[in-house]
């Protein structure tokens, strides 16, 4: 909707809203003439009522949470007070002309009592639910959402992701195969020996890598393979010598390894292990010159 129809809609509702606060104007003035009220208290009354469900509407626009759903009860309870009164103006034609019993609203009467007691009521609750409504209003703070920036992600996204290198793990002792027996030789005659081997596979032993074809899962991009070529211990141990050649025995960890020569968590932990031993033996047989 472009603005020249926005404008024509608000005006249209201002319109309707003037219109229905006249209609209700003349039974709230009524019906204050009849409680006891003066010919300018009664003009004011109208205000009082209908004028309080307006600021409740705009606080109920401004607000948010509780303070929003206390605005609501009140624009609901003040619109249902404003409707029992103009139904009362509407059954009692007394009221239309000038009154001559004042505090008479009803024949019956518990409910007289119940209807004074609410047209008289609604000026006092007006005082106390406008002024909270407006000090909820000037006292409100719009939750302001930060941006995160790309460092804080980072940071989340590194502790998240941090690598367990430095956990008391040892890295895993190798499998070793159990040696083949021994073949066994049996005399069948004469000059002549058979030789006999063991059919099963030994226990313990690994067993052998299949042969089967693996089945192809897609061609690898060019990018995404790694230019890098696959590193023996040796080197490896090398890398790792030459990083950490100045670092302290407390920052020989196993994270600042696998981040200086670019390894896995495992092997890491073997280089760790591997250099303090070093550094222990190169300490102690230092103590033991000077000694």
């Amino acid at each position: 909707m472009n603005r020249l129809g926005k404008g024509l809609l608000v005006a249209a509702l201002v319109g309707v809203v003037a219109m229905a606060f006249r209609v209700s104007w003349n039974a709230l003035r009524d019906v204050a003439t009849a409680t006891g009220a003066d010919s300018t208290a009664a003009t004011l009354y109208p205000f009082v009522v209908d004028g309080l469900m307006a600021l409740a509407l705009v606080a109920t626009l401004a607000l948010t949470g509780d303070a929003r759903r206390f605005a609501l009860r009140v624009l609901a309870a003040y619109t249902l007070a404003s409707l029992v009164l103009n139904y009362v103006h509407g059954l009692v034609p007394e009221l239309h002309d000038e009154v001559v019993d004042w505090g008479r609203l009803a024949d019956w009467d518990p409910a007289n009592w119940a209807l004074v007691l609410l047209a008289t009521s609604l000026p006092v609750g007006s005082i106390y639910f406008g002024s909270d409504l407006v000090a909820k209003v000037l006292h409100h703070r719009p939750i302001e959402h930060t941006p995160t920036t790309p460092n804080q992600d980072e940071t989340a996204e590194t502790y998240v992701n941090r690598s367990t290198a430095d956990l008391g793990e040892s890295a895993p002792a190798p499998i070793t195969p159990a040696p083949a027996p021994a073949p066994v030789a049996l005399a069948a005659g004469p000059g002549v020996s058979l030789v006999k081997s063991t059919d099963r596979p030994p226990v313990g032993a690994v067993a052998a890598e299949s042969t089967r074809p693996r089945r192809a899962t897609g061609r690898v991009p060019a990018v995404a393979r790694s230019t890098r070529p696959a590193r023996t211990p040796e080197q490896l141990l090398t890398e790792a010598r030459k990083a950490t050649k100045k670092w302290s025995d407390r920052e020989l960890t196993a994270e600042g390894i696998r981040r200086a020569v670019r390894t896995s968590p495992a092997k890491a932990r073997v280089l760790r292990d591997t250099l303090r031993a070093e550094r222990a033996r190169a300490a102690g047989a230092g103590g033991a010159v000077a000694a």
